[in-house]
């Protein structure tokens, strides 16, 4: 399964043999490596060096490394968890700026939002409608927190529309934490919540009528103007 490694490119050599093994599924999710003896052998390494590069892959989420009688090095499934957690913490730490994220922002809930208004099927706007519907007493309760989870949940349910895994958690990684930011910057009162509320209401009703670009352009604007609003704060 591997090879001897170069001398001078140990530690690389190592991580892309075992990573390149596991891309072309000579090892799959749930596969046990070589013992640390024999792995030692096949890439005629130290053991220090062995380690580290099993770290490495480790932190890539690859691999598990699990200790005990049963243990061992596990391939792992390959997902997204680590890239989700990497950008939750840029957006829960505040790393990225407001302007970078709204320019983000904007890209993508714009294409996101296109791709939805030509996807979506009837169940798609019915459930919608249900979830505006649900949103209309949090304002006149002035419940913002309740509303808040109902304009992430539409998001949410904006990306699984759109039929773009990509898009989708990436989306969602974003607005699962990005309520920091508006606590700080966009506390939310009825004027806020109803101009919300109408814009959605717009933007449902352009992806009922398939007009993809009134969509796009709808959901850009929204973002636009409420980041704006954070950044001027």
């Amino acid at each position: 399964m591997f090879k001897q490694v170069k001398q001078n490119r140990v530690f690389q050599d190592i991580v892309e043999q075992i990573q390149n093994a596991i891309f072309n599924n000579t090892l799959k999710p749930g596969n046990k490596l070589p013992p640390e003896r024999e792995l030692k052998e096949m890439f005629n390494t130290s053991r220090s060096t062995l380690r580290e590069a099993l770290r490495v892959l480790e932190q890539k989420g690859l691999i598990e490394i699990r200790s005990g009688v049963s243990g061992g090095v596990i391939v792992k499934k390959i997902d997204a968890d680590p890239m989700i957690e990497s950008l939750a913490l840029l957006v829960k730490s505040g790393s990225i700026s407001l302007e970078h994220l709204s320019e983000f922002r904007i890209k993508l809930e714009g294409n996101l939002v296109e791709l939805a208004a030509q996807r979506a099927d009837n169940d798609d706007i019915q459930a919608m409608k249900d979830l505006l519907k649900q949103a209309k007493p949090f304002i006149k309760k002035q419940d913002w927190d309740g509303f808040l989870i109902i304009d992430k949940e539409m998001h949410t349910l904006l990306g699984k529309i759109s039929g773009n895994s990509v898009f989708q958690f990436i989306q969602k990684t974003i607005h699962d934490n990005i309520h920091n930011y508006y606590d700080e910057y966009l506390p939310m009162n009825k004027e806020t919540a109803t101009e919300n509320y109408n814009d959605f209401q717009i933007i449902i009703k352009a992806i009922e009528n398939k007009e993809s670009k009134k969509a796009s352009e709808q959901i850009m604007d929204h973002v636009h103007r409420f980041s704006l609003r954070m950044q001027h704060k």
